[in-house]
């Protein structure tokens, strides 16, 4: 957390209150991790993207200002106990919050990501005319397990371990399949249960678990884990009708992995 669901929410509502605004002052006890935010300071927001799970602020002068929220961080409206960062404009304060650090930002040449490796190799965003089922097909040619793959961010950008685990429930695979043994049929069905997984928690304004880590700019959580099938649901019920198995949790990659034992079965 966050993943693309929740950073593309907190950039949809942050957009209106940046575009068109010059930085007055980036205020933060933190050089190391918080880098070269001087150089942001009196440029203008000309425009917002998104990168996997990274923030984009376009400025002038030819420079972008990149956030990682980390598994923490985020953005308020309001001071928090835990802001770390705070972001001056005209008419709006922003205050940047992250209970445990792990956020970073940089100030960089536009395009230059050099100091952000993932950024420079990171695959296709999974909403995009570019992530096409003959590209995903090609980076599922190897024998690591297939949710390893999806969270590399080589394969699709912005996949974490919530949105992993539900795609591959809704495709009925096994976590711990190797990605080279899926057949043809298996990964289209993930191909279009990744779309629609993303589609729809987008819509929900992403997902808040019972740490309310990630919430909305204005305070507001997301909903989307209201709709979760597999992800933090260990031993209840799966949802999936005709099954009668729960959800079990296994670690894959260092991560905490939901699965259906009976409907996601790890048949090679």
């Amino acid at each position: 957390m966050p993943e693309l669901p929740e950073v593309e929410t907190t950039r949809r509502i942050l957009e209106p209150y940046l575009l068109g605004q010059r930085i007055q002052q980036l205020q933060h006890q933190d050089p190391a991790r918080y880098r070269n935010t001087e150089r942001a300071e009196g440029r203008r927001v000309l425009g917002t993207s998104r990168r996997g799970k990274y923030l984009i602020l376009h400025l002038d002068k030819n420079l972008e200002l990149i956030v990682h929220l980390g598994m923490t961080g985020g953005f308020r409206f309001e001071p928090h106990r835990h802001t770390r960062v705070t972001l001056h404009l005209p008419h709006q304060t922003l205050y940047y919050t992250d209970p445990r650090r792990f956020g970073k930002w940089w100030v960089v040449e536009a395009g230059d990501y050099r100091e952000i490796d993932l950024l420079r190799r990171m695959g296709p965003e999974p909403l995009s005319d570019d992530f096409t089922l003959a590209h995903f097909q090609q980076a599922l040619r190897t024998a690591r397990k297939i949710k390893e793959v999806l969270l590399s961010q080589e394969a699709v950008a912005g996949v974490g371990n919530i949105y992993a685990d539900e795609s591959l429930w809704l495709s009925r695979i096994h976590p711990e399949r190797p990605a080279a043994s899926l057949s043809s049929p298996e990964v289209r069905r993930l191909y279009k249960a990744i779309r629609e997984v993303m589609e729809r928690a987008v819509e929900a304004g992403g997902s808040t678990l019972s740490d309310a880590s990630y919430r909305q700019p204005d305070g507001e959580p997301g909903y989307f884990q209201f709709q979760h099938n597999a992800y933090d649901r260990t031993g209840q019920p799966c949802k999936r009708k005709g099954c009668t198995g729960r959800i079990a949790k296994i670690v894959v990659g260092g991560r905490g992995t939901h699965f259906c034992p009976q409907c996601q079965q790890n048949s090679r």
